[in-house]
Order: structure tokens, then sequence, then C-alpha cells
């Protein structure tokens, strides 16, 4: 995953000719990516869209890469960058934090940080996930990045990391300011990247908790986002409102492994925005499925390694590799490839090691990463020669 998932081939193998390509000779259902056309959602939503989390499939569109006020809906970056790093080793859930005057002067929704009121990490997600917390947002970002300023500017280059074109943040909040705005598109494309962190929904699927349980000055936690409670798989996002941006939602669901992301943005009321999230996930959840094939961390292949102690190394996809499957439909045929790229000791656990590529109608589909589960050191000069000396031993006979 970027930055601690992924390392960098050494440019000398990018250009190099050869690529092992392996497919595999089964034939499985596949959903084209076409958006429905035909079919009528979020009508009253200024931009909507509707994806399938597993291989990134747009099932609904309207809108979607109109550039908008989204408020709260910011916090799903500002989550993606605190899992990054607690991926990375960085930062971990129970690291305490510290409030910050200007942490704690933020209006909006909060758990009313006081200036140099020290909470854990966990405890601040919980604000930030379950209540919105501006406050919370401002100060992990500030315990992370340095600064909210600084923070801002990880979130921005993450953006370009995933490749959006829509999307800028200038602060960590959502809360009103220029130059703050994402297209439905790009955020359903973040959201897909947060749920990629399991646990994340140990905080976002949470309807009610408390903070300070135990001291003079209890909070009760209740999630912004009401259809946790009330829709069958709901296990998150994130809300928001301003009176520019009107009414956001950024909404995950999961039934078996069928897991479908909703994002609208504008929408007049909040009732309404429920009711046509809810809405686009009956039409999800109705009309396709998800076909699992590999899981993530799974070892689905060996790739060779030139000069390695070991001469081949184990590789796995970085998030879930299943086929999208219509409910309607199940005759349109599709291959799984996987590609993978030269790789020379010494190697490093995590290091890029090619894609797994589902195909169907000449199209990509889907392109999950591979990545190596282990690391292979370079051999030996000697060790080198002994193989040399091998394997002409065995030419000559």
């Amino acid at each position: 995953m970027w930055m601690s998932k992924l390392q960098r081939i050494p440019k000398q193998f990018k250009l190099a000719a050869l690529t092992c390509l392996i497919s595999s000779a089964s034939m499985m259902p596949v959903l084209p990516v076409q958006a429905a056309t035909d079919v009528v959602l979020a009508q009253q939503a200024k931009a909507a869209i509707l994806m399938d989390a597993t291989t990134g499939s747009i099932l609904f569109a309207k809108n979607e890469h109109q550039r908008l006020p989204i408020a709260s809906v910011t916090k799903v970056m500002t989550m993606l960058l605190v899992f990054d790093a607690i991926d990375r080793g960085q930062l971990h859930l129970t690291d305490r934090i510290r409030t910050s005057d200007y942490a704690a002067s933020m209006g909006g929704s909060q758990i009313f940080l006081k200036p140099g009121e020290q909470m854990t990490l966990r405890d601040m997600l919980k604000g930030i996930a379950i209540s919105s917390a501006n406050d919370a947002a401002v100060a992990v970002g500030e315990h992370l990045a340095g600064s909210e300023e600084n923070f801002v500017r990880l979130m921005n280059a993450r953006v370009q990391s995933l490749h959006l074109k829509d999307t800028h943040f200038a602060n960590a909040n959502g809360l009103p300011v220029a130059n703050h705005y994402a297209s439905a598109y790009d955020l359903a494309i973040i959201s897909r990247e947060l749920m990629h962190h399991e646990q994340v929904t140990k905080f976002t699927g949470v309807y009610s908790d408390h903070l300070r349980e135990h001291s003079e000055n209890p909070f009760w936690l209740v999630n912004t986002n009401k259809l946790i409670r009330f829709y069958q798989g709901m296990d998150g996002i994130k809300t928001g409102y301003t009176a520019e941006a009107k009414y956001c939602l950024a909404a995950s669901a999961k039934r078996n492994q069928f897991r479908v992301i909703a994002v609208v943005l504008g929408e007049p009321t909040a009732p309404i925005r429920n009711a046509e999230v809810t809405g686009m996930m009956n039409y999800a959840f109705s009309h396709y499925d998800v076909k699992p094939i590999y899981g993530k961390g799974q070892v689905v292949a060996l790739a060779p390694v030139l000069r390695g102690q070991l001469q081949a190394v184990g590789v796995a996809p970085v998030s879930p590799v299943g086929i999208l499957v219509s409910k309607m439909d199940h005759s349109i045929t599709g291959t799984i490839k996987k590609e993978f790229v030269p790789l020379v000791a010494p190697v490093k656990k995590g290091q890029l090691a090619g894609t797994i590529k589902i195909i169907s109608n000449d199209k990509i589909v889907a392109s999950i990463p591979l990545v190596t589960v282990s690391e292979i050191e370079k051999v030996s000069f000697i060790e080198m020669l002994g193989r040399s000396m091998h394997s002409l031993f065995l030419l000559g006979r």
C-alpha cells in the first residue's frame, strides 16, 4: 500500500522487456465496467456514485466528476492518512495525543477538547469517526505532521498518489474554507482505499460509545450516520453538512463478501440523503454480487528472483481480489492474469512484484498490485559461483 506496502523497482528494471505472464485457465462470470444509465437513483443529490469496493466497478453515477464542497466527508482522507501511518508503524492506537490551543478552538461538531488535554489516538479516532469531531481531526493531523498545514500537504499528496483529478483539501476537518472540494468519484476512490484497512470499521461501524467514561466529564458519542443502526451491513463511513455543501455522505455496507460504497453530495435534507443512499445500496445488493478469488495477503504465486539465496518468493495481493457478477446475467466470462516484474535480490518484504488483472470483453476491469511476502537476501559470490559450476556440470552430462 502507499508508502508502506510498495517499494520502487530499480530504474534499470523498468526498461526490462522481460515480463512473466501467467494466465489462469478458468473462465468466470464478470460484469463489464459500465455504470447503469437506465436506473433512477439519487434524484435529489447534486452528484452521486455507487461502486463495488472489491473491483472498483461503477454501478451507477451522476455528475460523478463535478467538484463540490464536501464538509466533514473530508475526514475520510484524514482517517486514511492515520491508518496508513498505523500500518507503517508511525502511529499506534495507544499513542497519547496532546490538544493544541488551535485544535481546541475548532467550531462545529466536536468532542470539546481542552487546550493541553491528552487523549489516546484510539479515542481521538472514535471522536472523528463517530461524532465527526473537528477538534480531534486537527489534533490528530498536528500530531502526525507537526501542523495542520503540513497535514494538508500530506492529504493532497495522497490525492496525487491515487491519481485523482477533482479533489483538493485546505484543512483536516472540512469546515468551510476556500479551495476545498472533491468529486463523488474521487471520494469513492478514497473511501475504497480507507476500507482496505480492515480495523477502520471498528470505529466507523460503531453507533454509540463514550469518551472520558470514568472521568468527571464523560462524553457520549452517537454516530452522525444513522444508517449504521438501521441499514443491514452498514459500517461507515462519514457524513457531512455545511450550509454550502448541504447534506453529504460517503457510505459503506457489506453483506457476505460483497462491499458497496455509495457517495452522495448536495442532498437537500438528512432524511432524503439517507433514503437515497438506502435506495442505492438496495439496488446494488439486489442486482450484483462478488465472487471472491483471493484474500488480501494470500499467497497466489511464486515469483522468480535472480541472484537470491532463494530463487523464488511468494507474492500476495494488497487487497481482496474478486469478480463482480450480475444476478441478472451470469453468461459473461472473463480471464484472470498475473503479471510479474523482474526481481533481483536483495528483495524486501512488501516490494512491488506485479499485478493481478481481471479482463472482460477485452477490457481490464480490475488491477490489483502484488507484493512480496518475505525478504530474499542476495546470494554471495561463492554461492553464485557454485550454482554456475553446478549448471555447467549438468549441461556437460
